[in-house]
């Protein structure tokens, strides 16, 4: 089984120059609403918008400080160099960002409604903090991806130690059984978002990475 690229950090290399990237929930907050959503920020990407790539950078990368050098080198160098070391690695990491559920969850038997992204890493966030006891340090630095496989073994524990699916009460809320996790994953979308496409690219990103 391959390793998801959201379970490592993605490196940005110009010359001597070695950055890594993290597809944290931090990042992932913040480069959403940089342009109104990922199907936006996708399109800057592909088009080497260089204020999008700056923030990408600045975001998601492990050393704030490495980050703001790293940058400083990059203005130094002609925009062809600098686009051909950093923009796949740039769109590798904003795929990171979007959560996947395992591949031998069960289906949803029915469709719930679609919830946005923000809503959805707000969601994790509280999974991490709420129901796991992560400290907010941890959540935010962890991806989503990460977040979600770690509440999802969660609830699988919480199953073999009590048994069956938890049921909800007037007083507390329910688990979420693995099918609703799945749709909240595969929902955590707007309609307009290719994410078959996006699937398609990461694989071919990845592939160059191998």
């Amino acid at each position: 089984m391959s390793i998801p690229r959201a379970y490592y950090e993605t490196p940005l290399v110009l010359g001597n120059h070695v950055l890594h990237l993290r597809p944290s929930l931090r990042a992932a907050c913040a480069l959403e609403k940089l342009h109104g959503g990922f199907p936006a920020l996708l399109m800057k990407v592909e088009e080497f918008d260089t204020a999008t790539i700056r923030q990408i950078v600045t975001h998601a990368a492990t050393d704030t400080t490495a980050a703001a050098a790293f940058l400083r080198h990059a203005s130094t160098l002609p925009l062809k160099t600098v686009a051909d070391a950093l923009q796949a690695p740039c769109m590798v990491l904003v795929a990171s960002l979007l959560p996947t559920p395992a591949e031998n969850t069960p289906k949803p038997q029915q469709a719930a409604p679609s919830i946005p992204w923000a809503d959805l890493f707000h969601q994790l966030y509280g999974y991490a903090t709420g129901w796991m006891g992560w400290p907010p340090a941890t959540a935010w630095a962890s991806s989503p991806q990460e977040i979600l496989d770690a509440f999802t073994a969660h609830l699988a524990k919480l199953r073999a130690i009590h048994g069956g699916e938890a049921e909800a009460d007037d007083d507390k809320q329910a688990v979420l059984t693995d099918a609703q996790i799945a749709e909240i994953v595969a929902n955590g979308t707007d309609p307009s978002f290719d994410r078959e496409g996006l699937r398609q690219l990461k694989a071919q990103m990845e592939a160059g990475f191998a």
